[in-house]
Protein backbone atom coordinates (compact mmCIF):
# COMPACT_ATOMS: atom_id res chain seq x y z
CA UNK A 1 0.00 0.00 0.00
CA UNK A 2 1.04 3.60 -0.50
CA UNK A 3 0.31 6.91 1.16
CA UNK A 4 0.49 8.67 -2.22
CA UNK A 5 -2.65 9.95 -3.99
CA UNK A 6 -4.46 7.39 -6.12
CA UNK A 7 -6.32 10.12 -8.04
CA UNK A 8 -5.16 13.61 -8.99
CA UNK A 9 -5.95 16.78 -7.11
CA UNK A 10 -7.93 18.00 -10.10
CA UNK A 11 -10.03 14.85 -10.16
CA UNK A 12 -10.82 15.29 -6.46
CA UNK A 13 -11.78 18.95 -7.03
CA UNK A 14 -14.02 17.94 -9.93
CA UNK A 15 -15.96 15.40 -7.88
CA UNK A 16 -16.34 17.85 -4.98
CA UNK A 17 -17.74 20.47 -7.34
CA UNK A 18 -20.06 18.13 -9.24
CA UNK A 19 -21.67 16.72 -6.10
CA UNK A 20 -22.44 20.20 -4.79
CA UNK A 21 -23.53 21.48 -8.20
CA UNK A 22 -26.01 18.62 -8.46
CA UNK A 23 -27.48 19.60 -5.09
CA UNK A 24 -27.81 23.19 -6.32
CA UNK A 25 -29.18 22.05 -9.70
CA UNK A 26 -26.70 24.32 -11.47
CA UNK A 27 -27.11 24.71 -15.22
CA UNK A 28 -24.36 23.55 -17.60
CA UNK A 29 -23.58 27.20 -18.33
CA UNK A 30 -23.02 28.05 -14.67
CA UNK A 31 -20.94 24.93 -14.14
CA UNK A 32 -18.62 25.98 -16.96
CA UNK A 33 -18.56 29.59 -15.80
CA UNK A 34 -17.62 28.78 -12.22
CA UNK A 35 -15.05 26.06 -12.91
CA UNK A 36 -13.12 27.79 -15.71
CA UNK A 37 -10.16 29.80 -14.34
CA UNK A 38 -10.09 33.53 -15.09
CA UNK A 39 -6.38 33.45 -15.91
CA UNK A 40 -3.53 30.92 -15.98
CA UNK A 41 0.14 31.89 -16.22
CA UNK A 42 3.08 29.55 -16.81
CA UNK A 43 6.59 30.96 -16.62
CA UNK A 44 10.22 29.94 -16.88
CA UNK A 45 12.32 30.30 -13.70
CA UNK A 46 16.04 29.98 -14.59
CA UNK A 47 18.78 29.49 -11.99
CA UNK A 48 22.56 29.40 -11.99
CA UNK A 49 23.44 27.07 -9.12
CA UNK A 50 26.20 27.85 -6.65
CA UNK A 51 28.34 25.18 -8.32
CA UNK A 52 28.10 26.99 -11.66
CA UNK A 53 25.57 24.63 -13.27
CA UNK A 54 22.40 25.94 -14.90
CA UNK A 55 18.85 24.69 -14.50
CA UNK A 56 15.34 25.87 -15.23
CA UNK A 57 12.17 25.41 -13.22
CA UNK A 58 8.57 26.04 -14.22
CA UNK A 59 6.36 28.40 -12.25
CA UNK A 60 2.59 28.77 -12.28
CA UNK A 61 -0.02 31.24 -11.07
CA UNK A 62 -3.69 30.41 -11.57
CA UNK A 63 -6.35 33.01 -10.82
CA UNK A 64 -9.54 31.01 -10.56
CA UNK A 65 -12.34 33.40 -9.62
CA UNK A 66 -12.37 37.01 -8.45
CA UNK A 67 -16.10 37.73 -8.30
CA UNK A 68 -16.01 38.22 -4.52
CA UNK A 69 -12.67 40.03 -4.27
CA UNK A 70 -8.95 39.85 -5.14
CA UNK A 71 -7.58 36.41 -5.97
CA UNK A 72 -6.14 34.81 -2.84
CA UNK A 73 -4.01 31.72 -2.42
CA UNK A 74 -0.63 30.36 -1.48
CA UNK A 75 2.57 29.80 -3.41
CA UNK A 76 4.14 26.37 -2.98
CA UNK A 77 7.63 25.16 -3.83
CA UNK A 78 7.53 21.43 -4.48
CA UNK A 79 8.90 19.07 -7.13
CA UNK A 80 5.34 17.79 -7.55
CA UNK A 81 3.89 21.18 -8.57
CA UNK A 82 2.08 20.98 -11.90
CA UNK A 83 -0.56 22.85 -13.86
CA UNK A 84 -3.50 20.61 -12.96
CA UNK A 85 -2.61 20.57 -9.25
CA UNK A 86 -2.37 24.36 -9.13
CA UNK A 87 -5.71 24.70 -10.93
CA UNK A 88 -7.39 22.38 -8.44
CA UNK A 89 -5.96 24.23 -5.45
CA UNK A 90 -6.89 27.64 -6.91
CA UNK A 91 -10.47 26.47 -7.37
CA UNK A 92 -10.56 25.13 -3.83
CA UNK A 93 -9.42 28.54 -2.55
CA UNK A 94 -12.36 30.21 -4.31
CA UNK A 95 -14.78 28.07 -2.32
CA UNK A 96 -12.80 28.39 0.92
CA UNK A 97 -12.90 32.20 0.95
CA UNK A 98 -16.58 32.16 0.00
CA UNK A 99 -17.44 29.65 2.72
CA UNK A 100 -15.91 31.75 5.51
CA UNK A 101 -17.38 34.86 3.85
CA UNK A 102 -14.28 37.03 3.47
CA UNK A 103 -13.85 39.41 0.49
CA UNK A 104 -11.45 37.35 -1.60
CA UNK A 105 -11.59 35.07 -4.60
CA UNK A 106 -9.33 32.10 -5.20
CA UNK A 107 -5.87 31.63 -6.70
CA UNK A 108 -2.78 29.48 -6.32
CA UNK A 109 0.80 29.43 -7.46
CA UNK A 110 3.90 27.33 -7.34
CA UNK A 111 7.29 26.40 -8.72
CA UNK A 112 8.30 22.79 -9.41
CA UNK A 113 11.39 22.94 -7.20
CA UNK A 114 12.35 21.12 -4.02
CA UNK A 115 13.47 23.90 -1.64
CA UNK A 116 15.45 21.36 0.39
CA UNK A 117 17.79 20.97 -2.59
CA UNK A 118 18.60 24.70 -2.78
CA UNK A 119 20.94 26.90 -0.79
CA UNK A 120 19.48 30.04 0.77
CA UNK A 121 20.92 32.17 -2.03
CA UNK A 122 19.48 29.87 -4.68
CA UNK A 123 16.08 29.85 -2.99
CA UNK A 124 16.00 33.64 -2.85
CA UNK A 125 16.97 33.85 -6.52
CA UNK A 126 14.22 31.42 -7.57
CA UNK A 127 11.66 33.38 -5.53
CA UNK A 128 12.67 36.74 -6.97
CA UNK A 129 12.87 35.47 -10.56
CA UNK A 130 9.44 33.85 -10.25
CA UNK A 131 7.92 37.09 -8.91
CA UNK A 132 9.62 39.12 -11.65
CA UNK A 133 7.78 36.91 -14.16
CA UNK A 134 4.31 37.18 -12.62
CA UNK A 135 4.34 40.62 -10.93
CA UNK A 136 2.04 42.22 -13.51
CA UNK A 137 -0.89 40.04 -12.41
CA UNK A 138 -0.25 40.55 -8.68
CA UNK A 139 -1.34 43.46 -6.51
CA UNK A 140 -3.10 44.24 -3.22
CA UNK A 141 -6.42 44.70 -5.04
CA UNK A 142 -5.73 42.09 -7.72
CA UNK A 143 -3.97 38.95 -6.44
CA UNK A 144 -2.55 38.43 -2.93
CA UNK A 145 -0.31 35.34 -2.42
CA UNK A 146 0.62 33.68 0.88
CA UNK A 147 2.86 30.84 2.13
CA UNK A 148 2.12 27.23 1.29
CA UNK A 149 4.03 23.96 1.15
CA UNK A 150 7.76 24.65 0.91
CA UNK A 151 7.47 28.40 1.47
CA UNK A 152 7.39 30.50 4.63
CA UNK A 153 7.56 34.03 6.05
CA UNK A 154 11.06 34.55 4.63
CA UNK A 155 9.80 33.64 1.16
CA UNK A 156 7.01 36.19 1.56
CA UNK A 157 9.57 38.81 2.63
CA UNK A 158 11.46 38.30 -0.62
CA UNK A 159 8.19 38.53 -2.56
CA UNK A 160 7.08 41.80 -0.97
CA UNK A 161 10.55 43.26 -1.57
CA UNK A 162 10.72 42.14 -5.21
CA UNK A 163 7.23 43.42 -5.93
CA UNK A 164 8.08 46.69 -4.19
CA UNK A 165 11.15 47.17 -6.38
CA UNK A 166 8.87 47.24 -9.41
CA UNK A 167 5.71 48.83 -8.01
CA UNK A 168 6.71 50.75 -4.89
CA UNK A 169 5.98 50.04 -1.22
CA UNK A 170 3.01 47.69 -1.03
CA UNK A 171 2.95 45.37 2.01
CA UNK A 172 -0.63 44.25 1.29
CA UNK A 173 0.50 42.46 -1.89
CA UNK A 174 1.29 39.32 0.10
CA UNK A 175 0.35 37.87 3.49
CA UNK A 176 2.17 35.59 5.89
CA UNK A 177 5.05 38.08 6.10
CA UNK A 178 7.40 38.51 9.07
CA UNK A 179 6.06 40.87 11.74
CA UNK A 180 8.87 43.30 10.94
CA UNK A 181 7.52 43.74 7.39
CA UNK A 182 3.83 44.10 8.17
CA UNK A 183 2.88 40.57 9.11
CA UNK A 184 0.06 39.88 11.53
CA UNK A 185 0.36 38.47 15.04
CA UNK A 186 -1.13 34.98 15.07
CA UNK A 187 -0.63 34.31 11.36
CA UNK A 188 1.98 31.56 11.79
CA UNK A 189 -0.35 29.46 13.98
CA UNK A 190 -3.59 30.47 12.26
CA UNK A 191 -4.23 27.40 10.09
CA UNK A 192 -3.36 25.01 12.92
CA UNK A 193 -5.47 27.04 15.34
CA UNK A 194 -8.40 26.81 12.96
CA UNK A 195 -7.98 23.04 12.67
CA UNK A 196 -7.99 22.83 16.48
CA UNK A 197 -11.14 24.97 16.80
CA UNK A 198 -13.04 22.97 14.19
CA UNK A 199 -11.84 19.61 15.56
CA UNK A 200 -13.06 20.47 19.07
CA UNK A 201 -16.41 21.79 17.82
CA UNK A 202 -17.04 18.73 15.62
CA UNK A 203 -15.91 16.33 18.38
CA UNK A 204 -18.35 17.95 20.77
CA UNK A 205 -21.28 17.85 18.33
CA UNK A 206 -20.57 14.57 16.50
CA UNK A 207 -18.78 12.44 19.11
CA UNK A 208 -20.16 14.01 22.28
CA UNK A 209 -16.61 14.25 23.61
CA UNK A 210 -14.86 16.97 25.59
CA UNK A 211 -11.22 17.81 24.73
CA UNK A 212 -9.87 15.77 27.65
CA UNK A 213 -11.58 12.65 26.25
CA UNK A 214 -10.11 12.93 22.74
CA UNK A 215 -7.32 10.82 21.27
CA UNK A 216 -5.88 12.52 18.19
CA UNK A 217 -3.55 11.41 15.37
CA UNK A 218 -1.93 14.02 13.12
CA UNK A 219 -0.50 13.00 9.72
CA UNK A 220 1.90 15.75 8.66
CA UNK A 221 4.02 17.61 11.21
CA UNK A 222 4.74 20.80 9.31
CA UNK A 223 3.36 24.20 10.21
CA UNK A 224 -0.29 23.14 10.14
CA UNK A 225 0.00 19.73 11.76
CA UNK A 226 2.50 20.79 14.41
CA UNK A 227 0.48 23.81 15.53
CA UNK A 228 -2.78 21.85 15.49
CA UNK A 229 -1.18 19.15 17.65
CA UNK A 230 0.33 21.68 20.06
CA UNK A 231 -2.94 23.56 20.46
CA UNK A 232 -5.03 20.40 20.84
CA UNK A 233 -2.65 19.15 23.53
CA UNK A 234 -2.87 22.55 25.21
CA UNK A 235 -6.69 22.23 25.17
CA UNK A 236 -6.41 18.87 26.97
CA UNK A 237 -6.57 16.34 24.13
CA UNK A 238 -4.19 13.38 23.99
CA UNK A 239 -2.12 13.29 20.81
CA UNK A 240 -1.34 9.59 20.29
CA UNK A 241 0.44 9.70 16.91
CA UNK A 242 2.19 12.11 14.55
CA UNK A 243 4.04 11.64 11.27
CA UNK A 244 5.84 13.42 8.46
CA UNK A 245 7.37 12.25 5.17
CA UNK A 246 10.20 10.50 7.04
CA UNK A 247 7.90 8.33 9.17
CA UNK A 248 5.69 8.46 12.25
CA UNK A 249 5.57 7.83 15.98
CA UNK A 250 2.84 6.38 18.16
CA UNK A 251 2.19 6.17 21.89
CA UNK A 252 -1.30 5.07 23.03
CA UNK A 253 -0.72 6.89 26.30
CA UNK A 254 0.05 10.15 24.55
CA UNK A 255 3.06 11.87 23.00
CA UNK A 256 4.90 14.86 24.40
CA UNK A 257 4.00 17.22 21.56
CA UNK A 258 6.07 20.10 22.87
CA UNK A 259 9.12 17.82 22.95
CA UNK A 260 8.39 16.64 19.41
CA UNK A 261 8.08 20.24 18.19
CA UNK A 262 11.36 21.16 19.88
CA UNK A 263 13.05 18.15 18.25
CA UNK A 264 11.82 19.10 14.78
CA UNK A 265 12.76 22.79 15.11
CA UNK A 266 16.14 22.34 16.82
CA UNK A 267 19.00 24.30 15.26
CA UNK A 268 21.11 21.26 14.40
CA UNK A 269 18.24 19.22 12.95
CA UNK A 270 16.87 18.73 9.46
CA UNK A 271 13.32 19.89 10.24
CA UNK A 272 11.85 16.38 10.32
CA UNK A 273 10.87 13.71 12.85
CA UNK A 274 13.61 11.37 11.62
CA UNK A 275 15.51 9.79 14.50
CA UNK A 276 13.19 10.96 17.27
CA UNK A 277 13.99 8.72 20.26
CA UNK A 278 10.95 9.33 22.45
CA UNK A 279 8.30 7.00 21.00
CA UNK A 280 7.69 3.84 18.99
CA UNK A 281 7.85 4.28 15.21
CA UNK A 282 4.82 3.56 13.05
CA UNK A 283 5.06 3.05 9.27
CA UNK A 284 3.32 5.22 6.69
CA UNK A 285 1.13 2.32 5.53
CA UNK A 286 -0.11 1.74 9.09
CA UNK A 287 -0.51 5.33 10.23
CA UNK A 288 -4.09 5.93 9.08
CA UNK A 289 -5.15 2.86 11.06
CA UNK A 290 -3.91 4.16 14.41
CA UNK A 291 -6.54 3.81 17.13
CA UNK A 292 -7.86 7.33 17.72
CA UNK A 293 -11.02 9.42 17.87
CA UNK A 294 -9.86 12.21 15.56
CA UNK A 295 -7.60 11.81 12.52
CA UNK A 296 -6.09 14.97 11.01
CA UNK A 297 -4.49 14.50 7.57
CA UNK A 298 -2.35 17.65 7.33
CA UNK A 299 0.19 16.81 4.62
CA UNK A 300 -0.53 15.96 0.99
CA UNK A 301 -3.45 15.52 -1.38
CA UNK A 302 -5.06 12.10 -1.53
CA UNK A 303 -3.48 10.82 1.70
CA UNK A 304 -6.58 8.79 2.58
CA UNK A 305 -7.48 6.68 -0.43
CA UNK A 306 -9.04 3.38 -1.48
CA UNK A 307 -6.05 1.34 -0.31
CA UNK A 308 -5.95 2.61 3.29
CA UNK A 309 -9.44 3.93 4.05
CA UNK A 310 -10.62 0.60 5.47
CA UNK A 311 -7.98 0.83 8.18
CA UNK A 312 -9.20 4.21 9.50
CA UNK A 313 -10.49 3.79 13.05
CA UNK A 314 -11.24 7.44 13.78
CA UNK A 315 -14.86 8.54 13.91
CA UNK A 316 -13.94 12.09 12.93
CA UNK A 317 -11.56 13.17 10.13
CA UNK A 318 -10.57 16.84 10.02
CA UNK A 319 -8.85 17.85 6.79
CA UNK A 320 -5.87 19.98 7.75
CA UNK A 321 -4.37 19.61 4.25
CA UNK A 322 -5.99 20.54 0.96
CA UNK A 323 -7.79 17.66 -0.81
CA UNK A 324 -6.38 14.92 1.48
CA UNK A 325 -9.28 12.46 1.05
CA UNK A 326 -10.08 10.95 -2.34
CA UNK A 327 -13.75 10.76 -3.43
CA UNK A 328 -13.89 6.95 -3.09
CA UNK A 329 -12.44 7.10 0.41
CA UNK A 330 -14.81 9.94 1.27
CA UNK A 331 -17.77 7.82 0.17
CA UNK A 332 -16.65 4.85 2.25
CA UNK A 333 -16.09 6.97 5.35
CA UNK A 334 -19.54 8.53 4.96
CA UNK A 335 -21.16 5.09 4.65
CA UNK A 336 -19.45 4.06 7.89
CA UNK A 337 -20.75 7.12 9.73
CA UNK A 338 -17.35 8.82 9.95
CA UNK A 339 -17.75 12.60 9.81
CA UNK A 340 -15.27 14.25 7.45
CA UNK A 341 -14.83 17.98 7.98
CA UNK A 342 -13.76 19.30 4.54
CA UNK A 343 -10.62 21.28 3.91
CA UNK A 344 -12.44 24.45 2.83
CA UNK A 345 -13.76 24.70 6.38
CA UNK A 346 -11.19 22.89 8.52
CA UNK A 347 -8.06 24.66 7.30
CA UNK A 348 -9.55 28.08 6.55
CA UNK A 349 -7.91 29.67 9.61
CA UNK A 350 -4.87 30.67 7.57
CA UNK A 351 -6.77 32.58 4.92
CA UNK A 352 -8.93 34.26 7.55
CA UNK A 353 -5.89 35.67 9.34
CA UNK A 354 -4.37 36.51 5.95
CA UNK A 355 -7.47 38.65 5.45
CA UNK A 356 -6.76 40.30 8.81
CA UNK A 357 -3.14 40.93 7.80
CA UNK A 358 -4.24 42.44 4.47
CA UNK A 359 -6.70 44.68 6.31
CA UNK A 360 -4.05 45.78 8.84
CA UNK A 361 -1.65 46.64 5.99
CA UNK A 362 -4.21 48.97 4.44
CA UNK A 363 -4.89 50.57 7.83
CA UNK A 364 -1.17 50.74 8.71
CA UNK A 365 -2.25 49.57 12.16
CA UNK A 366 -1.43 46.35 14.00
CA UNK A 367 -4.02 44.40 15.96
CA UNK A 368 -3.09 42.44 19.09
CA UNK A 369 -2.68 38.66 18.86
CA UNK A 370 -5.58 38.21 21.29
CA UNK A 371 -7.78 40.32 19.02
CA UNK A 372 -6.70 38.33 15.94
CA UNK A 373 -7.42 35.00 17.63
CA UNK A 374 -10.80 36.14 18.90
CA UNK A 375 -11.85 37.37 15.43
CA UNK A 376 -10.58 34.13 13.86
CA UNK A 377 -12.61 32.00 16.24
CA UNK A 378 -15.75 34.06 15.68
CA UNK A 379 -15.59 33.87 11.87
CA UNK A 380 -14.59 30.22 11.70
CA UNK A 381 -17.20 28.95 14.15
CA UNK A 382 -19.91 30.94 12.36
CA UNK A 383 -18.91 29.17 9.13
CA UNK A 384 -19.00 25.83 10.97
CA UNK A 385 -22.55 26.48 12.19
CA UNK A 386 -23.61 27.70 8.73
CA UNK A 387 -22.39 24.42 7.25
CA UNK A 388 -24.10 22.38 9.97
CA UNK A 389 -27.39 24.12 9.16
CA UNK A 390 -26.87 23.52 5.43
CA UNK A 391 -26.21 19.82 6.11
CA UNK A 392 -29.55 19.54 7.83
CA UNK A 393 -31.40 21.50 5.17
CA UNK A 394 -29.98 19.47 2.29
CA UNK A 395 -29.71 16.13 4.13
CA UNK A 396 -26.18 16.01 2.78
CA UNK A 397 -22.66 15.24 3.97
CA UNK A 398 -20.63 18.03 5.54
CA UNK A 399 -18.47 18.23 2.41
CA UNK A 400 -21.46 18.50 0.10
CA UNK A 401 -23.07 21.12 2.34
CA UNK A 402 -19.90 23.21 2.59
CA UNK A 403 -19.29 23.21 -1.14
CA UNK A 404 -22.95 23.90 -1.93
CA UNK A 405 -22.94 26.88 0.43
CA UNK A 406 -19.68 28.23 -0.99
CA UNK A 407 -20.53 27.69 -4.66
CA UNK A 408 -23.92 29.30 -4.13
CA UNK A 409 -22.21 32.44 -2.81
CA UNK A 410 -19.87 32.58 -5.80
CA UNK A 411 -22.80 32.16 -8.21
CA UNK A 412 -24.67 34.96 -6.44
CA UNK A 413 -21.70 37.30 -6.80
CA UNK A 414 -21.37 36.46 -10.49
CA UNK A 415 -25.10 37.02 -11.02
CA UNK A 416 -24.92 40.43 -9.37
CA UNK A 417 -22.04 41.33 -11.67
CA UNK A 418 -24.06 40.23 -14.70
CA UNK A 419 -21.54 37.59 -15.69
CA UNK A 420 -24.11 35.48 -17.58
Amino acid sequence: MSDQPTVTAYEIATVNFDRAADLLDLSPEWRTMIRTPFREMKVEVPLYRDDGSFTTFIGYRVQHNGARGPFKGGIRFSPHVGEQEVKALAETMTYKTALVDIPFGGGKGGVNVDPRDLTQRELEHVTRRYVSRIHLILGPNRDVPAPDMGTNAQTMAWIVDQYGRQHGYSPAVVTGKPLELGGSPGRAQATGRGVMLIALAAARDHLGKAPADLRVAVQGFGNVGMNAALLLAEAGATVVAVSDHTGGFHNPGGLDVAELAAYVTRDDGDGTLAGYPGAEPVGADDFMGVDCDVLIPAAIEGAIHKDNVASVQARLVVEGANLPVTPEADRQLDERGVLVVPDILANAGGVIVSYFEWSQNFQQYRWSEADVNERLERILLKAYHDVAAKMKALDASMREAAFALAIGRVVSAEELRGSL
